[in-house]
């Protein structure tokens, strides 16, 4: 008995969902790609995913730590505190990153391969999430070698790398679309990084913040990511369920999500004769 191919208008569409759980195998095998090739012919290879943090945390611990002595008055070493809201920001920044160029550089994949076109920027957002587990054996080494012990937070650190997930895949997923119609992003989107690591909370907390200012500054959808971070390892860090900032952030990282969700999608059809 031979399998018959139904061809019918919009079935794609009606069955897109459903798709990208029949799609999964192409899922696991886009991350695993991604994940070999990231590093490959380097001389350092993976080590790449510890030296970065662990030269960007002792730029920022020297600069804010000992030139702006914003370690003052403080119990817990300022090196944890500033890896706090490195690990989250350096989780976001390569997110954002690679997602944004996901589908231009998977150009022959789409232009001869149907599947729900979400996939690609997915997993792009998963390897940069296997390099945050990595960056996260600095953490580690950080607290046997200060001999910090953790609040009982950092049990709930796992529940805030889903926050963080949602945070990169937004953005992400409205900058790819946006580049595979304008490449001006890809020079845009260096500078978006850039600009952001100043305006989050990395190597400083959000409380040295004017209160008239903090609900602009909480708008930045990664004040609220940071901070939740923070209160799982740093002691006395404030609790950001009790404060508002936090809860603007989450309603733009919601917004964010939903409207990249629906513009990717509307943009996806033409992503062959654009790209």
């Amino acid at each position: 008995m031979t399998d018959k191919i139904i061809i019918e208008s919009g079935r794609a569409e009606k069955n897109y969902w459903r798709d990208l759980w029949r799609y999964r195998e192409l899922f696991y095998i886009l991350s695993w790609r991604d994940i070999k090739v990231k590093y490959k012919q380097t001389v350092l290879g993976v080590l790449w995913v510890i030296l970065r943090p662990l030269l960007t945390m002792i730029i920022f611990t020297f600069v804010f730590g000992r030139i702006a002595n914003m370690d003052m008055h403080s119990a817990v070493p300022y090196s944890i505190i500033v890896f706090g809201g490195l690990l989250p920001w350096q989780f976001f920044s390569n997110a954002l990153t690679e997602c944004s160029n996901s589908l231009i550089g998977n150009e022959r994949l789409i232009t001869k391969v149907y599947f729900p076109r979400l996939i690609i920027p997915a997993s792009s957002v998963i390897t940069s999430f296997i390099d945050f587990l990595i960056s996260l054996l600095i953490l580690i080494i950080l607290f046997f070698f200060y001999r910090y012990t953790p609040p009982w937070q950092i049990l709930l650190m796992p529940i805030f790398w889903i926050l963080v997930f949602f945070a990169s895949f937004g953005p992400g997923l409205y900058l790819t679309a946006l580049n595979v119609k304008y490449r001006d992003f890809r020079y845009i989107i260096p500078f978006i990084v850039q600009f952001g690591l100043f305006i989050s909370p990395v190597g400083y907390m959000t409380s040295k913040i004017p209160s008239k200012w903090i609900w602009v500054y909480s708008l930045n959808p990664m004040v609220g990511v940071i901070d939740c971070f923070r209160w799982c390892i740093v002691k006395g860090a404030p609790n950001p369920f009790l404060n508002y900032p936090f809860y603007i952030s989450m309603g733009v990282i919601i917004f964010f999500l939903v409207l990249s969700v629906y513009q990717f999608r509307k943009m996806e059809k033409n992503f062959a004769d654009l790209i």
